[in-house]
């Protein structure tokens, strides 16, 4: 059998891509076989008969028609041990009866997709989320873990939707993040896996609500900072003020180490690569920070003591209620299409991402530009980078009053050091 790939360029999609075929010749006969792949132009060598290297899955590509031609080649092998001589019709009705094989219900489907996730260079963290996300789905179906992909419609969808708000009691974000990890899976059925939808997943949508963000006045900061604690408090304190002076996250926190100190000017800067996001940043160490790494330089094997990040979080919420963040936040959420309003002491509310709100916060109101703070926190889009302007009250009336009254921006909300969350320009 000698078996060859070609691109049919006789029917484009709207993206100019065509099918890609396996062209079977064996026994004096002729079989032309789906690969299920399409690629535009440009991606395809018609004298090797392959993808270009210019291809953007080409790993994932060559290994499924690897695949394919592996279980053509057994296919065939099998029918002419069983009959001989073997037909093109006998071959395709071979091919497509192995093709269908047993079909996985939803939720053992979204299994494979969780433990296929790593291999797409997807984080640990990732992976996790969508585990949550599987495991939800299977308490949503109860007693039906046999739901098929294909019957996974617009009205089961919606059936789910509504169980997540009713019965889990989720708020829109929390429904809207489940959607957003629900959509890369089905693309991911359907052009990985050949799989029909009954949806188009591109129809799935839910709305971001704007969510009240918590951050630190420089008061509070302060009174973290110097607040007499337990001793077994005192490490996670330490780490979560470094963050308020430096804007980390925790994923990024937690992975710091000597290599990403490094001298700037006769000072100190942090240069590392997000966990997140891949972006390279870096942040010039203001003394406050330094103070905090001297405090732990001869102990550490990090550069900071690092606890899991729901162990800090726990810990954080008693550390801001004994150093008096206790003044009351309105908390509103969209609970089962319901607007729940509810006043919680705001040391309720603090958790490590706090620290990232309070350094983006305070920077801002002590007159840091938008578009510096931006290449501090390592944001692509500096859209995301305004909604921390957008939320501040404060900068909008210090940016007012520096523009018609000629005045220096100012944090009247405390008296913290000055150097505190002001970092250097030209560090970023």
């Amino acid at each position: 059998m000698k078996i060859h790939y070609e691109r049919r360029a006789d029917r484009p999609d709207s993206d100019g891509c065509c099918a890609i075929h396996i062209r079977l010749v064996f026994e004096g006969q002729r079989l032309r076989v789906a690969t299920g792949e399409r690629c535009k132009a440009a991606d395809w060598n018609v004298k090797s008969g392959g993808f270009r290297k210019s291809f953007t899955d080409l790993d994932n590509a060559v290994i499924r028609l690897q695949k394919l031609r592996n279980r053509i080649e057994t296919t065939y092998s099998n029918l002419r041990t069983k009959h001989g001589a073997v037909t093109a019709a006998q071959l395709k009705s071979a091919l497509v009866v192995a093709a269908a094989g047993p079909v996985p219900g939803l939720v053992e489907l979204f299994g494979e997709y969780v433990m296929a996730m790593p291999g797409l260079g997807f984080a640990a963290n990732t992976v996790r989320a969508y585990g949550s996300v599987r495991n939800a789905l299977a308490e949503w179906l109860g007693g039906r873990e046999g739901m098929q992909l294909a019957d996974f419609d617009m009205v089961a969808y919606e059936d789910l939707l509504g169980w997540l708000r009713t019965v889990r009691g989720l708020a829109d974000n929390s429904v809207a993040g489940f959607v957003k990890r629900l959509k890369p899976f089905l693309l991911w059925a359907r052009e990985t896996r050949g799989l029909t939808l009954a949806l188009d997943p591109s129809k799935l949508k839910v709305e971001w609500e704007q969510v009240e963000k918590v951050w630190l006045s420089a008061d509070e900061l302060a009174a973290v900072a110097v607040a007499v604690l337990p001793a077994g408090l005192t490490r996670v304190r330490d780490a979560f003020a470094f963050c308020c002076y430096t804007g980390l996250r925790y994923s990024d926190l937690h992975d710091l180490h000597a290599g990403n100190l490094q001298d700037w000017n006769g000072s100190k800067v942090l240069r590392l690569t997000q966990t997140k996001t891949r972006t390279g940043v870096s942040i010039y160490l203001t003394p406050p920070a330094l103070a905090l790494l001297a405090r732990y330089e001869s102990t550490r094997v990090r550069l900071l003591p690092v606890m899991t990040n729901q162990v800090m979080n726990r810990a954080l919420k008693r550390i801001c209620r004994l150093a008096g963040v206790t003044s009351s936040v309105e908390v509103v959420e969209k609970v089962a299409g319901r607007i729940l309003k509810q006043a919680v002491p705001k040391w309720e509310l603090v958790t490590m991402h706090t620290a990232r709100h309070t350094f983006a916060t305070q920077s801002l109101m002590r007159g840091m530009p938008v578009e510096v703070l931006q290449k501090v926190l390592g944001h692509a889009n500096i859209k995301t980078t305004l909604i921390y302007a957008k939320v501040v009250e404060d900068f909008q009336h210090h940016t007012m009053k520096r523009i018609w009254e000629g005045e220096g921006a100012t944090d009247n909300a405390g008296t913290l050091d000055s150097q505190i969350c002001a970092v250097e320009p030209t560090a970023a």
